[in-house]
């Protein structure tokens, strides 16, 4: 049985007109997913949202920064916003904020808990994998670290997890509440931290303590094209999930990775965003599959929809229902091919020089500290 989260009760949330972060976006994708009929695939179940409880919020969040978080539920201004990263033009609060983060916090976690107790192999967060929220303060969007909290339920189960990050942003929050032990191994695929936001993730992050060797970054020039995204599958992220033989997968399926995002500027494509996802469920590992980025619309939709066909072993027709076409207009969002036209642009020269790079460090410094159980 493979679970999905229907995230449109998140809908009436709204980051503001001019925030690229677009809620409809989630909506969308629902709907995309069930114009093409994957929602009742015969291995589907359907997860409705719950608020995240305080006692599992806590397993990676301060109290005091929840207690802030939740007075500004109203959306009006409350003191000490600014001292945890809140009321910015990144984290604005809106009515309902606290409502929002703690019901994709408790999606996230109830996605872990069906794979733990075996109800489902695979379990699909869209609105998931908000992964830039520190333990005390608010960033990147993200309020409250779905992510992390997802990690942790497993972690505190006793299950080695791998943390897969394609997202063109660091995950940093995963990366931090991580940092010093082996039984979460991060790996984020991701922007060049020189030339986009958080400004970390660098090659040399390694982790701490026990955790020395168990975060993984592997940072890409601006301009990384498909080429250079297979190359990290093949060299860095597979051979180092056979090394480390994780109990359970967890993923951050980000679409701002994703040539024509207006945030970020690589250049991966829908047929190789739809490669990874076929080669992870592949590997037949319970699986806790989580959002992200994104701010192309049209890339969102389509790489998630995609995701879930192959994570139902069912491999989608390219041209995308008239029905949706449709619903989709009025929101500026004018695609008809789900994986759009072939890019076989390869990589310019300085990118996949700096990869060589990285992988060279990567096979030194890391690989020979990763370990299975």
């Amino acid at each position: 049985m493979n679970c999905l989260v229907d995230p449109r009760s998140f809908l009436r949330f709204d980051f503001g007109a001019y925030h690229p972060f677009k809620t409809y976006r989630l909506g969308l994708t629902y709907a995309l997913i069930e114009a093409y009929g994957l929602a009742e695939a015969p291995l589907a179940c359907i997860l409705l949202p719950r608020p995240a409880t305080d006692a599992e919020l806590l397993a990676f969040h301060l109290p005091a920064y929840l207690e802030v978080l939740r007075l500004a539920d109203s959306g009006m201004f409350v003191p000490n916003l600014f001292s945890h990263n809140l009321g910015t033009g990144d984290n604005p609060v809106f009515p309902g904020v606290y409502e929002w983060a703690t019901g994709v916090a408790g999606a996230s976690i109830d996605c872990a808990k069906a794979v733990l107790e075996g109800r489902a192999r695979i379990a699909f967060n869209l609105a998931g994998g908000l992964h830039h929220a520190m333990p005390g303060h608010a960033a990147g969007f993200c309020h409250i670290n779905d992510a992390a909290l997802a990690v942790a339920t497993l972690v505190l189960a006793g299950k080695r997890v791998a943390y897969l990050d394609i997202d063109a942003h660091h995950g940093d929050g995963v990366q931090h509440a991580f940092y010093k032990t082996n039984q979460a191994l991060t790996i984020s695929v991701h922007q060049d931290g020189h030339t986009i936001f958080p400004g970390t993730g660098f090659v040399g992050e390694i982790g701490l303590e026990a955790g020395r060797g168990y975060a993984v970054n592997v940072p890409l020039v601006p301009g990384a094209r498909d080429d250079a995204f297979t190359r990290v599958f093949d060299e860095v992220v597979f051979p180092l999930l056979d090394c480390y033989r994780p109990d359970v997968l967890v993923t951050q399926l980000g679409a701002d990775a994703l040539l024509g995002d207006r945030v970020a500027a690589l250049g991966m494509s829908l047929s190789c965003f739809e490669q990874y996802v076929t080669r992870l469920e592949a590997l037949d590992l319970p699986w806790v599959a989580l959002g992200g980025g994104g701010y192309d619309v049209g890339n969102v939709t389509r790489a998630w929809t995609l995701a879930w066909g192959r994570m139902n072993g069912i491999e989608l027709p390219d041209e995308i229902p008239m029905t949706w076409q449709t619903e989709a207009a009025p929101y500026g969002v004018v695609v008809s091919a789900l994986r759009g036209a072939a890019l076989d642009e390869p990589s310019p020269v300085r990118v996949l020089e700096a990869l060589d790079t990285t992988i060279d460090t990567l096979k030194e410094a890391v690989f020979p500290l990763v370990r299975s159980a």
